[in-house]
C-alpha cells in the first residue's frame, strides 16, 4: 500500500474509524478489550513516564491545561492529551504546549496499517495509543490524560497515575453512562485506582458517597478540593480576572487567570487542589509557579473555546459549554455582562437533552438556531421548532458562517453576540475567526 501523507492520514482516521464525536453511539465501545489489545501491540509505552488522570462531566480539559502550565513552568516536560480538538487534531496531543508533528502523525498511521486492520480500533482508541508512543519517544516527565467519557471503561483508563482527578458530575452521555448523577458517579469513579490519591472537585451529595466508598474499598486518600480551598473573584477585565484564595494550605493568597468564565471558579480550585496533592507526592512545584502559570494558561498550551473573546466589537464570545450544568454557568454568565442586545448563535448535538436546555436559554435574546458539519449535529429544524414552540425568537441558518454573518450584521456596536450549545457549533466558528 502506498504511504498516505499527513491529510490522507487524518482523511483515513475520520472515514475508517468511527468516531464518538462525530459519529456517536455507533463509535462507543464498552469494554477495554481493544484499548488493551493496542497497549500490548506498542509495548505499553505510557509504563516509560509519569501521568495524572483527568475525569469528571465538565471542566476537564481547563483542569488539564492548568496542570501542563504549572508542571510546564516548574520545570518539567509535559505531555497532554485531551479531545476533542477544534481547529486541527494535532491539537489533541502536545508536549510543552507544543502539537504533536505532522510528520509523527503521518509516521505513527501509515506505520500502524497492520494492527489498524487487524483490530480495527475506534478513532479515540487509536488516537490514546498515539499519544502514549509519542510521550514515550519524545522521552517527556509526566503526561496529563484526560478522560474522554466516563472513565471505568475509557481508552486512558489503563494508567497507573500519580495522582487521578475527578472534576465534577452532571447529567450527560446519560445513554451511556447512566440516567442519574449515582450512576454517573460509578462510572467516573473507575479511574479511582488502588493507592493512587485522588482530588474531587466538587462535593454533591449523590456522588460523595460513591467516590469515598470507592476510595476506602481500594484503599486510597480522597481529598475534596471545596474542603481546602474557596475563590472569591475581586476583579476582571475582558481579558482575565482576579481571584482571592481562602486556604489553609496555601501561602499563595490571590491568582489571575486568563481563563474567563464564571465556572472556571470551581474549575481553580480543583486544580490547585491537585497541585498541592502533587507537591506533597514530591513534585518540585512552587508558588510562583502557580501564579506565574495560571496568568498565561490559553498562550502556554492552546487552549481553545473557554469563554473566548472572538471580537471587542460587537464583543464577540464563543463557549465549549454544552449540557445543561455548562450552559446554566453561561447564562448566569451572559446575564452579568454588559450589552445592549444579545445575540446568541446556537446549535447542539442530538443526543443531549434538547428540552431541558432550552428551558434555560434568555428569552429576550435574538436567535441564530443553526448546527455544526458533524453527523451528530441536530437538524437545525428541530432546534428551531422546539425553540420557537417554548417562546424564543429568531431564525434558522443550515449553515454556520451564514448565521454568524446575520448576527454580526445585525448586532450594533454595544450589543453582545455570543456562539455556543455545542463543542462543534465553537469548533466551525473558531475557524471563521482564527
Amino acid at each position: 500500500m502506498e504511504k498516505m501523507n499527513y491529510n490522507e492520514c487524518i482523511d483515513f482516521l475520520f472515514a475508517q474509524l468511527p468516531v464518538f464525536q462525530r459519529d456517536g453511539k455507533s463509535a462507543y465501545k464498552n469494554d477495554l478489550g481493544t484499548t488493551l489489545d493496542l497497549d500490548k501491540h506498542f509495548n505499553s509505552p505510557h509504563k516509560s513516564y509519569k501521568t495524572i488522570h483527568v475525569g469528571g462531566t465538565n471542566g476537564k480539559g481547563s483542569v488539564s491545561h492548568m496542570l501542563c502550565s504549572v508542571l510546564m513552568k516548574a520545570g518539567y516536560k509535559v505531555g497532554l492529551y485531551t479531545s476533542p480538538h477544534m481547529l486541527s487534531f494535532r491539537e489533541r496531543i502536545k508536549i510543552n504546549g507544543e502539537q504533536i508533528e505532522e510528520s509523527y502523525v503521518t509516521d505513527f498511521v501509515n506505520n500502524s496499517n497492520d494492527i489498524i486492520k487487524s483490530l480495527r480500533p475506534s478513532f479515540f482508541e487509536l488516537t490514546v495509543a498515539m499519544a502514549f508512543q509519542y510521550f514515550k519517544d519524545k522521552n517527556i516527565d509526566i503526561a496529563i490524560m484526560e478522560v474522554g467519557m466516563g472513565g471505568r471503561l475509557d481508552s486512558t483508563n489503563i494508567i497507573t497515575p500519580e495522582l487521578s482527578v475527578i472534576t465534577n458530575i452532571s447529567l450527560d452521555h446519560v445513554q451511556f453512562l447512566g440516567d442519574s448523577i449515582e450512576k454517573i458517579a460509578h462510572e467516573k469513579a473507575g479511574i479511582i485506582k488502588n493507592n493512587i490519591p485522588v482530588v474531587i472537585g466538587e462535593k454533591q451529595e449523590e456522588s460523595d458517597k460513591v467516590f469515598i466508598d470507592k476510595s476506602v474499598k481500594v484503599g486510597t486518600d480522597i481529598m475534596f478540593a471545596s474542603d481546602y480551598i474557596e475563590l472569591v473573584k475581586y476583579d476582571e477585565d475582558i481579558r482575565k480576572t482576579k481571584y482571592k484564595i481562602k486556604s489553609e494550605i496555601f501561602d499563595l493568597k490571590e491568582i489571575e487567570t486568563d481563563l474567563k468564565g464564571e465556572y472556571q471558579i470551581k474549575n481553580i480550585t480543583t486544580a490547585l487542589a491537585a497541585m498541592k496533592k502533587l507537591e506533597q507526592l514530591g513534585f518540585q512545584i512552587s508558588e510562583d509557579d502557580i501564579f506565574d502559570s495560571l496568568k498565561s494558561v490559553i498562550s502556554k498550551t492552546g487552549i481553545y473555546g473557554r469563554w473566548q473573546l472572538l471580537s471587542e466589537t460587537p464583543l464577540t464570545i464563543c463557549d465549549t459549554g454544552h449540557n445543561k450544568a455548562g450552559l446554566a454557568y453561561i447564562i448566569s454568565q451572559l446575564e452579568k455582562t454588559d450589552y445592549e442586545s444579545l445575540h446568541f448563535v446556537f446549535g447542539m448535538v442530538n443526543d443531549k437533552d434538547i428540552d431541558s436546555v432550552l428551558e434555560l436559554l434568555p428569552r429576550d435574546a435574538n436567535y441564530y438556531f443553526t448546527q455544526a458539519s458533524v453527523p451528530r449535529a441536530l437538524d437545525v429544524d428541530l432546534l428551531y421548532e422546539k425553540s420557537i414552540k417554548i417562546g424564543l425568537r429568531g431564525e434558522k441558518y443550515k449553515d454556520l458562517k451564514q448565521a454568524i454573518d446575520n448576527a454580526n450584521k445585525n448586532a450594533k456596536s454595544g450589543d453582545l453576540i455570543f456562539i455556543g450549545g455545542s463543542t462543534f457549533v465553537v469548533a466551525d466558528a473558531l475557524h471563521f475567526y482564527m
